[in-house]
């Protein structure tokens, strides 16, 4: 009779923990690689310029990782984009005409996004910040050299070619898909000013604001293919 109590502890300690290791579930974390295309629309918003956004493309690609049992994944990315924008000008100095001067600048972009799981992983909320290193302004049609920028006196449309080229922007957007295949939207706005490297160019700016001031706001919208 004396070995009954020992017996019984043992057998409660045995059925706790079957039951604790019954209970306890194995999540599997999968990574992935995704290839993606897209198109973008860039502006500067900024009281400088008068301008106009227009059409660029993207390409990229991201490694995510799969979070079953969180409310979010992450990824993170590296995209090159070629983007257009223009800005108001005329063909001479002291012309009343209003002609659109095409731009185009070159950016490569690094970004670490979480992806908030709305249904699933079918559809989410993307955000994050980005690093972006990109080029000059380059006119898009050699012809308009020499044209003058609206809103200035003398400043002449390659004067504003050097613009910050280290920027640091935010992230925002969402993604639907099935399996290997996603749409997605975003929106990427400039913190920093994208304008400020101008300030140091010893510019004529009679006639207008000798502070440059300007954030980029994109617009991308694309498709992804994961494997």
């Amino acid at each position: 009779m004396q070995y009954k109590p020992r017996t019984l502890l043992v057998a409660l300690l045995l059925v706790f923990v079957t039951k604790s290791f019954a209970q306890h579930k194995t999540y599997k974390i999968t990574n992935g690689i995704g290839i993606f295309g897209a198109i973008t629309q860039l502006d500067i918003e900024t009281d400088n310029f008068i301008t106009k956004k227009d059409n660029g493309f993207l390409f990229g690609a991201s490694a995510t990782v799969d979070i079953p049992h969180r409310w979010y994944n992450m990824s993170y990315g590296m995209q090159l984009s070629e983007n257009y924008i223009g800005i108001e000008g005329r063909a001479t100095q002291g012309g009343q005409e209003q002609e659109l001067i095409q731009y185009k600048l070159f950016a490569a972009q690094l970004a670490l996004l979480g992806h908030i799981k709305l249904i699933g992983s079918h559809l989410t909320i993307d955000a994050g910040p980005m690093i972006q290193y990109n080029g000059k302004l380059e006119l898009k049609n050699e012809n308009q050299e020499g044209y003058y920028i609206n809103n200035y006196d003398n400043l002449k449309v390659e004067d504003i070619s050097a613009v910050s080229q280290f920027n640091f922007n935010g992230v925002i957007g969402a993604s639907v898909g099935y399996g290997f295949f996603r749409l997605k939207a975003q929106y990427i706005y400039g913190f920093t000013n994208l304008l400020k490297k101008l300030e140091d160019q010893n510019l004529d700016t009679s006639g207008g604001d000798a502070r440059f001031k300007g954030n980029q706001s994109m617009l991308v919208f694309g498709a992804m293919v994961s494997f």
